[in-house]
This record gives C-alpha cells, sequence and structure tokens, in this order.
C-alpha cells in the first residue's frame, strides 16, 4: 500500500486511519511510538507481576524465619517494565508529563490519534 495514495485522494482519511491503528505490534511506528513497552504483550506483564509478587513472599518468608537479632534480607527489586524510568531519569519534575527521550516537535501518541480519529 503506497500512503501517498492519501495526498491523491485514493485512499480515505477513515481507511489510513484504520490501517495505522491496527499495525501490528511489533511495527516500526508502534515502537517508535512507545518503545520497549510495544514489545511486552499484557502475558508479559503478568509473568513481571507474578515474578515480583513470588519475590515478595520469598522475602517475606526470610525475613519472618531469620533471628530477631540477625540482620533481614535486602527487599527485593521489582521487574524492570518498558517505561520505567531508568535510574539517571528519575530525577525529573514532579510535574513534567514530557518523555525524556521524545523530542518536543514529535507528536504524542494523543496527538495522533486526535489527528486521525
Amino acid at each position: 500500500m503506497d500512503l501517498l495514495d492519501w495526498h491523491r485522494d485514493r485512499l480515505s482519511a477513515r481507511r489510513l486511519s484504520v490501517l495505522i491503528k491496527h499495525l501490528p505490534r511489533d511495527s516500526a511506528v508502534n515502537r517508535d511510538l512507545y518503545g520497549e513497552a510495544a514489545e511486552w504483550s499484557v502475558t508479559d506483564h503478568l509473568l513481571a507481576a507474578a515474578v515480583d509478587q513470588l519475590a515478595a513472599a520469598n522475602w517475606m518468608f526470610a525475613t519472618v524465619n531469620t533471628a530477631e537479632d540477625g540482620e533481614g534480607p535486602e527487599p527485593p527489586v521489582p521487574v524492570p517494565r518498558p517505561g520505567d524510568p531508568v535510574e539517571e531519569e528519575r530525577d525529573v519534575p514532579v510535574g513534567d508529563t514530557r518523555s525524556p527521550t521524545r523530542d518536543d516537535s514529535t507528536p504524542t501518541p494523543v496527538q495522533l490519534a486526535r489527528f486521525f480519529g
């Protein structure tokens, strides 16, 4: 499909919108918009949550069963998820909703949805 057909009036804006909305999860557009988050499915998120819960349960069990005068184990670190800021990017001001990697001239996913909606 040639996207220039939209400019040539051979492809309607509605059809173009439908094509963009239903792109595969691993498409270049989704990877550019969402980064690593585009590669994570619901199953991946559920597995990461299960791993976090299991690690927390094991940590609680070990903490309860250590001697009172002994030092308990370190709390578990959650599985990093896509979209979570890395350590050096966490010092972004609270009110700042911009992504640290996104250029200001790049439209956000909400702006694209409004444009094609």
